[in-house]
């Protein structure tokens, strides 16, 4: 990553020391107030139409988030259509779908190539760089918004807006009030805080007179008081099963934790079990229940409730412990505990809490932007991101939707009169 500086020029991740000590707001052209992958991308559009622009971000560099999740690989997206990617975002999927459709899974492809990181696609359909981090691609890309003019001004944190459309901000110099012809926000949701995204800017936007709807975790895990039977079995997976919640259901893994149970395997399912529905598991998903209660019937008698659950439903010592955690008593009907194995009930206690998901639902409501994100009360302010109220599930989803906001409203920004 380039060094920090303590000067405002055109490079990346730098400071003001310009003195705040001015008669009136500062005059800009565009302004981009959060530099995760939306506001980047915002950045990069308005850039590319010709605005001069400045992002602020409140931290001593840009898309931290973006790295932390590129430390397991950076899903950037999933080789889907476009129909099956609109429809992962659930409630929000007819206001996201002009945006997914103007920067659908392939063109985020074809952007990263165009970045000149090489790029595959996994067996389960996600796409990844080669490289499997995010910091060659973050380079690549922050090296071309300098290219193009693009000033980040770090430790620049966002503090309400003032008179006549100017923006207040708290920076190492002090306090500073600019006043853009527009401006982007895209400061996430409130998951992660110390990567950034605290949601520390809802309260400001509510004050400002914008609906708001309230966080909840998303693609989070969820608790679960083990006893000491299950201490031998922490840290293990649940492989290849099949996790239900009203109706939904969903394929993967999960692990079992200290706290309880996390893993995409259960992440689809957030909304649902948000709302308390009860979850279940299908430990045997390639096996029929009449196939499964015929091995159990011939299962011996003299075997052990483990032994025959190993044998005849071929159930790994976790899926095991899990069993006897929560089938308790186990049916000695072969065909009532086959029906068992097919749906375990897993009771919960709830969501882990807001600040460990990997995402958040809740944010600005889309009664309060117009069709190109813009704020109805601002009209030349937009939204991006996480900051907007939609929610999806991970395998590069998230990513995607991040994008292409940041560059609806980026585009949709620089077409607004200065």
């Amino acid at each position: 990553m380039p060094q920090e500086t303590g000067t405002l020029t055109n490079g990346i991740n730098s400071n003001v020391t310009e003195s705040s000590h001015t008669t009136g707001p500062e005059p800009l052209d565009a302004l981009v107030v959060g530099g995760g992958p939306a506001g980047l991308m915002a950045a990069e559009a308005l850039a590319a139409a010709g605005r001069r622009v400045v992002v602020a971000d409140h931290k001593p560099s840009v898309a931290r988030k973006f790295l932390m999740a590129g430390k397991s690989g950076l899903n950037l997206t999933s080789a889907v259509s476009v129909e099956e990617c609109i429809g992962t975002y659930g409630d929000a999927a007819d206001r996201l779908r002009p945006m997914i459709e103007a920067l659908p899974p392939e063109a985020i492809t074809a952007w990263a190539r165009g970045l000149g990181e090489a790029v595959f696609t996994g067996s389960s359909g996600r796409v990844f760089p080669q490289a499997m981090k995010a910091s060659p691609l973050l380079r690549a890309w922050l090296a071309r918004l300098d290219a193009g003019g693009v000033a980040i001004r770090t430790r620049w944190r966002w503090t309400g807006w003032g008179a006549g459309g100017a923006l207040d901000f708290a920076t190492p110099d002090g306090p500073r009030r600019v006043r853009p012809a527009v401006t982007v926000f895209a400061l996430g949701g409130a998951s992660w805080r110390r990567l950034g995204s605290d949601g520390s800017w809802r309260s400001v936007f509510e004050a400002g007179g914008v609906p708001v709807t309230s966080f909840a975790p998303a693609n989070a895990g969820l608790e679960v008081a083990w006893s000491d039977h299950m201490t031998a079995h922490l840290g293990a997976p649940l492989k290849n099963v099949v996790f239900r919640a009203n109706g939904s259901e969903s394929r993967g893994e999960a692990v079992l934790s200290r706290r309880g149970l996390e893993g995409g395997g259960l992440y689809p399912l957030t909304p649902e079990l948000r709302r308390g529905a009860a979850l279940s598991v299908d430990l045997c998903p390639d096996i029929g229940p009449d196939i499964l209660r015929a091995r159990l019937w011939r299962a011996s008698t003299k075997d052990s409730a483990s032994n025959r659950l190993r044998k005849a439903a071929r159930l790994d010592p976790a899926a095991i412990a899990l069993v006897m955690e929560t089938g308790r008593p186990l049916p000695r009907d072969p065909a009532a505990l086959a029906d068992l194995l097919k749906a375990l009930p897993l009771p919960y206690a709830g969501l882990r809490p807001l600040d460990e998901a990997i995402s958040t639902a809740g944010g600005v409501s889309w009664d309060a932007v117009d069709d190109r994100v813009a704020l109805f009360s601002r009209p030349d302010t937009f939204v991006a991101g996480e900051m907007l109220d939609w929610e999806a599930p991970t395998g590069g989803y998230l990513l995607t939707a991040c994008l292409a906001t940041g560059l609806w409203a980026g585009r949709a920004a620089a077409q607004t009169d200065a």
